[in-house]
């Protein structure tokens, strides 16, 4: 009866039938509820001792009978732990005569092993008179069970005899134990040494051990072993070949595996899953997905945590409820990894959704749950609600209290976050490395410096310190706060450095302008990955060096040990619109849809302020409008380009068309609307959306916001409503806004507001030579010749230098830059007769050459080369480091009435497109 009832309730009739006052005697009556052999086992074991028990049984049952009782007993014992009611057994069976019976001691000592009485186990294994393999086997399988793995060897060596059994009790301890490299050496010693042959649970180990410590050349020999002993065609070795190869990140091996496995099951599918997953994108992983004949929830599981790591969150979304109209029962893995989606979107209502579902259909919210909607909502922004939910959980983790911790400190508060730590430290409770990495990160600015200290001498302390992640964390601490010398010295005391160790010494010296150092510490390397080489990109494109910067890209390509991410395209397409270079701009944007990046929202900003930079304005909208979920940085950006590019009614438009979704403008965005009006004079425009963004959105104007309504004002003339702009402001007004006034004044040749403005400028120690130049111009203008020179006298004894202007183009994949004064270009000769015929031939149209017998200009140079290098269909696309002059914009507009050649001319305020006579900027800039 045993066999066929719940543990439980076995052991349930297991006690009645021990406590029952059984009669000495043969009664006439038999409870009906008890089978007459369950009676006679009571009286037998209530009646130990006494002769009339073997009577009994030799009458009532056969000594097996009860013997088999007292078995099944003991295994419901151990199925569900009760280790008193194995100790009453085991006084049964030590009272009534069985304590002989080996079989029973053995199962003796796989209950108290399973219900975590090691010693009472060890102790039955001693009393076994003649203890055989299960018995060696199981206690060696109880001490590896329990951690005590150094006990389980000193008694596998003394194993007087070893079967297969014994090998693969002790592999499979190792393997629990993290003794992955002895599981392995215990296999070779096995084959080595031994005249046993290794059966299907022995390679299972060995190669989950090999995948463990992620040994591919070992896994390729034993998936020889696997064949040429015929376990190929295991349906389990399969999976374990599998699962080895996907753990030792050989994805080529893996796939392979996986098409040869006649049936895969489940868990072979899964597998593949997070292959693609991991290797080729969510894309595969998904297209794989469908493909399976079946499903569990674990599939499901792997599915929604792709997506939403990938930053798909929507899909993920999508995925839990198609899993939840099939009937799948969630589970917590599945509710955290959706939760996590809610997290990466960000969006906060479906998790509020998640959150009462949870509610609704469980009894309670485990720690696991609990740590996942606390993490939800902090990350979310509503800490409130994230610490309400903290404060209800059953259980408080470190899990929890670091997220909680991290909410805080990702928006700033800082003061709270470390007030929660404290918190969490009286519990108590010890924070670990993560919830270390938290705070760290919390207090990587210059203003919490201090308390970074603080943090990286408790992280000492508690013995942290040595661990790479929290090294790394108090690396990056300091190297934020500016302390690169600290950071230096953390970096090489670290007794392990990984990728992420050399990545963000790379990263600190880069933001303090070392690009030198930088690029040292890379060459050192002895392994990088995708986020090194951005980190390099970005410290090429940050320090100016955007030229290298593409050779080093080319350099990533042909190591082809690292894929590109969205992230390194970004970057490159940021050095492709500095650089001007459209075709290597337009060959990436072929690499990244091979790629599979074509569909990334941040990629297609990039690609729309990569045309936007470079005077391609029609193809930036066509990728604007493609984009189906536009992002805030999607607006921005496009308002952006259509301001540089002159088209200011265009971004009034595209502003206007932002606000009547759901997007919500920031204050990059007033800076792209306001710097738009300003271009293109949109005065009243300008003053409303200003008032707007101060009114309706609550946006207090920045220094960038100042700075585009006084250049807004000062364009139009109204330099005095501009002053007092600049009076009324609160705080005090930065060289940018001083610089836009001066700007105006030249344009008007007010003198008296110059020298006000420029006043201001040296007091804020500006060592720009524009400020200056323009000054003196103006003193120029006006007829002031002796103010002018003493402008210039004044750079000279401050030791400050005019920048030389700069234009360069792209012809036949090559950047050619030309410099005035500068004649080192190879084909400069036939460059300047040329221009001397083009100037001739314009003069008789009417231009008029305002430079006289100076050298031309750098844009003069570089629109004389694209002239004749460049096809009379192809437009000409120069940039250049200054503000085009007065000079320069007239002989271009007259280059495309002449010779009906469309120019494009970038400079440091903005897009000029000539076309037929004129400016897209109408002479306002």
């Amino acid at each position: 009866m045993f066999d066929v009832l719940p543990p439980r309730l076995a052991v349930e009739w297991w006690t009645l039938m021990l406590n029952h006052p059984w009669p000495r005697r043969e009664p006439t009556f038999l409870p009906p509820q008890l089978p007459h052999h369950r009676f006679c086992l009571g009286r037998a074991v209530h009646a130990a001792g006494e002769s009339m028990a073997v009577r009994s049984y030799s009458s009532c049952a056969s000594y097996m009978d009860p013997s088999q009782k007292l078995c099944l007993a003991l295994k419901a014992c151990r199925e569900i732990g009760l280790i008193t009611e194995a100790r009453r057994i085991h006084a049964c069976i030590f009272t009534s005569g069985f304590a002989t019976s080996t079989f029973l001691q053995n199962h003796l000592l796989g209950a108290y092993s399973a219900c975590g009485s090691l010693e009472d186990a060890h102790r039955v294994f001693c009393g076994i008179r003649c203890p055989n393999a299960y018995s060696w086997n199981a206690m060696i399988s109880g001490f590896s069970a329990h951690g005590r793995l150094r006990d389980a060897r000193s008694l596998f060596n003394r194993l007087p005899q070893r079967d297969i059994v014994s090998w693969n009790t002790m592999m499979a301890g190792c393997f629990l134990n993290g003794e992955f490299v002895d599981a392995v050496k215990l296999f070779v010693h096995l084959v080595r040494d031994t005249n046993l042959d290794p059966n299907s649970i022995t390679l299972s180990c060995t190669m989950k051990a090999c995948g463990a410590i992620g040994c591919r050349r070992l896994g390729v020999q034993l998936h020889s072993f696997v064949v040429k002993f015929g376990f190929a065609s295991d349906q389990g070795i399969e999976a374990s070949v599998l699962d080895m190869y996907v753990k030792c990140e050989d994805m080529d091996c893996a796939t392979r595996q996986f098409e040869l496995t006649a049936d895969p099951n489940l868990f072979c599918w899964n597998s593949m899953i997070l292959v693609y997953a991991r290797s080729l994108g969510p894309e595969d992983a998904l297209e794989l997905f469908y493909q399976m004949p079946q499903r569990n929830i674990v599939s499901w599981n792997t599915m929604i945590s792709t997506l939403s790591q990938h930053g798909r969150g929507i899909e993920a979304l999508r995925m839990f409820i198609i899993m939840n109209e099939e009937r799948f029962k969630h589970d917590s893995v599945g509710y955290a990894s959706v939760l996590g989606a809610c997290t990466s979107i960000p969006a906060v209502e479906w998790g509020r959704h998640l959150h009462a579902r949870i509610i609704r259909l469980h009894t309670s919210v485990n720690v696991f749950i609990g740590g996942a909607l606390v993490d939800m909502y902090a990350k979310c922004g509503y800490l409130g609600t994230a610490k309400q939910v903290f404060d209800v959980l059953s259980e408080q983790n470190v899990v929890s209290w670091t997220s909680l911790i991290g909410g805080y400190g990702q928006f700033g508060y800082v003061v709270e976050a470390m007030m929660l730590f404290n918190q969490m430290r009286v519990v108590p409770l010890s924070p670990d490395e993560f919830t270390f990495v938290t705070v760290l990160g919390a207090c990587s600015t210059i203003d919490y410096l201090g308390i970074g200290i603080q943090l990286h001498s408790l992280s000492i302390k508690m013995g942290h310190d040595v661990s790479p992640v929290v090294a790394n964390a108090i690396c990056a601490m300091y190297a934020k706060s500016g302390n690169v010398h600290n950071a230096d010295s953390i970096f090489h005391s670290m007794p392990i450095r990984n990728v992420i160790s050399w990545t963000t010494m790379i990263t600190a010296y880069s933001q303090m302008g070392d690009h030198v150092n930088a690029l040292a510490l890379f060459r050192r390397m002895p392994e990088r990955n995708v986020v090194t080489w951005n980190a390099l990109l970005a410290s090429h494109v940050r320090n100016g060096h955007r030229e290298e910067g593409l050779k080093m890209y080319i350099l990533m390509l042909r190591e082809a040990t690292v894929w590109p991410d969205w992230i390194t395209f970004t970057i490159l397409f940021s050095m492709c619109a500095d650089l001007g270079a459209l075709r290597l701009g337009n060959q990436l944007i072929s690499q990244l849809t091979k790629f599979g990046f074509d569909s990334d929202v941040s990629v297609a900003n990039g690609i729309i302020a990569f045309y936007s930079k470079s005077g391609r304005i029609v193809d930036a909208e066509e990728v604007f409008y493609s984009i189906t979920e536009k992002n805030l940085i999607s607006w921005n950006t496009m308002i952006s380009g259509y301001g540089q590019n002159g088209l200011g009614k265009k971004a009034v438009e595209t502003f206007e068309n932002m606000l009547l979704t759901d997007t919500e403008p920031d204050h990059i965005t007033y800076v792209a609307i306001l710097s738009a009006c300003s271009h293109s004079g949109l005065i009243s425009e300008g003053k409303f959306y200003f008032d707007f963004m101060v009114r309706h959105h609550k946006i207090s104007p920045g220094s960038e916001h100042l700075a585009c309504m006084v250049d807004l004002l000062g364009r139009a003339g109204l330099l005095e409503e501009a002053k007092i702009m600049i009076d009324e402001m609160e705080t005090e007004p930065t060289s940018e806004i001083w610089g836009a006034l001066l700007n105006a004044c030249k344009i008007y040749g007010n003198t008296k507001l110059a020298e006000n403005a420029v006043k201001h400028l040296l007091e804020l120690d500006v060592k720009h030579s524009g400020s200056y130049v323009l000054l003196a111009n103006i003193y120029s203008d006006s007829g002031k010749s002796d103010d002018a020179a003493g402008v210039r006298k004044l750079m000279k004894d401050r030791g400050i230098r005019k920048e030389p202007g700069c234009s360069w183009l792209e012809v036949n994949n090559r950047i050619h830059a030309f410099v005035v004064n500068n004649l080192e270009h190879p084909q400069i000769e036939n460059i300047l007769i040329t221009l001397d015929e083009v100037v001739k031939k314009i003069q008789t149209k009417g231009y008029v050459n305002q430079m006289g017998s100076q050298s031309p200009h750098s844009e003069k140079l570089a629109i004389t080369f694209g002239l004749t290098s460049l096809p009379n269909w192809m437009p000409i696309h120069i940039m250049k480091n200054l503000r085009i002059c007065v000079d320069c914009h007239n002989f271009a507009k007259f280059i495309s009435s002449v010779f009906t050649r469309e120019l494009v001319i970038r400079d440091t305020n903005r897009f000029h497109h000539f076309k037929e006579g004129l400016c897209s900027c109408s002479d306002y800039w």
